[in-house]
């Protein structure tokens, strides 16, 4: 796969402000993550356009054309290229023809919010929430002294949220807890396809850790976590009903509300 990286931005701008404390006022300038549409094109038909931070886009495409079943796998992504224009972006991605010709056939077209899943789906059917049951993975046994060391440590991580305040993180973490890798996005399902994009790349075995998200646990990251097989998705927040649904359906540990002294654990 030929990945050709687009002008590197930090993924936030500076913009002017007035902070206000009690009674005195101030005009100063301060970060803010940067939120721009990104348009993903697979073999020169646009496919989807969400609302993105500008950074990593090449770890998106590739993490979204997986995590949404465009592709089974990395190597059927033969070229990545991406585009960064002042107040959008493009993704060029070309795939092998099999997946492609199966791709027009969902006729499936996404046009979505920060956090949308299924913006632009065109019927129920499409929707996609029956996993099949996934292959066994590599727990943490115990499991509190990894789940609680990843609460620990991932604000170090955060770089962008530090910053902004205004971002979602998505951690790959190795069977005890230690976050190894971290990609940050305005929207918490972007950040976790550029981390699946990055470990996939890497030829990383999503079956021997598990992924920490800063967000709650909503449907679309319990469904990308089963289609990847990764064994276990921590969240520092909670999670929805289908988020239960299908991480039960599909064998996928799901803790949520995780902190440094506890969590829960739903399936």
């Amino acid at each position: 796969m030929d990945i050709h990286a687009a002008t590197l931005r930090p993924g936030w701008e500076q913009r002017a402000i007035v902070r206000h404390r009690g009674t005195h006022s101030q005009t100063v300038t301060d970060k803010v993550a940067e939120e721009v549409p990104v348009a993903l094109v697979f073999n020169g038909i646009s496919h989807a356009v969400m609302m993105a931070t500008p950074r990593d886009l090449e770890e998106l495409a590739l993490g979204f054309a997986l995590t949404e079943g465009i592709v089974g796998s990395a190597a059927e992504v033969y070229e990545l290229e991406a585009h960064i224009l002042p107040a959008a972006a493009e993704v060029q991605l070309t795939i092998g023809q099999g997946a492609f010709m199966a791709l027009k056939e969902k006729r499936r077209s996404l046009a979505g919010r920060t956090g949308c899943g299924v913006c632009g789906i065109e019927s129920l059917a499409l929707l996609d929430l029956e996993p099949e049951p996934m292959p066994p993975g590599v727990l943490p046994d115990p499991l509190a002294p990894a789940i609680m060391r990843a609460a620990r440590e991932l604000s170090r991580h955060q770089v962008l949220m530090c910053k902004t305040g205004g971002a979602h993180a998505a951690a790959w973490c190795g069977i005890d807890g230690t976050i190894l890798q971290v990609f940050e996005d305005v929207g918490r399902h972007n950040a976790m396809d550029k981390l699946i994009g990055h470990l996939a790349a890497q030829r990383v075995d999503l079956r021997g850790g598990f992924v920490f998200m800063s967000s709650r646990a909503s449907y679309e990251l319990a469904r990308k976590a089963a289609r990847m097989q990764i064994p276990l998705l921590a969240t520092i927040s909670a999670p929805t009903s289908l988020a239960i649904d299908i991480a039960r359906q599909a064998g996928l540990k799901l803790v949520s509300f995780c902190r440094e002294d506890g969590f829960v654990e739903y399936c």
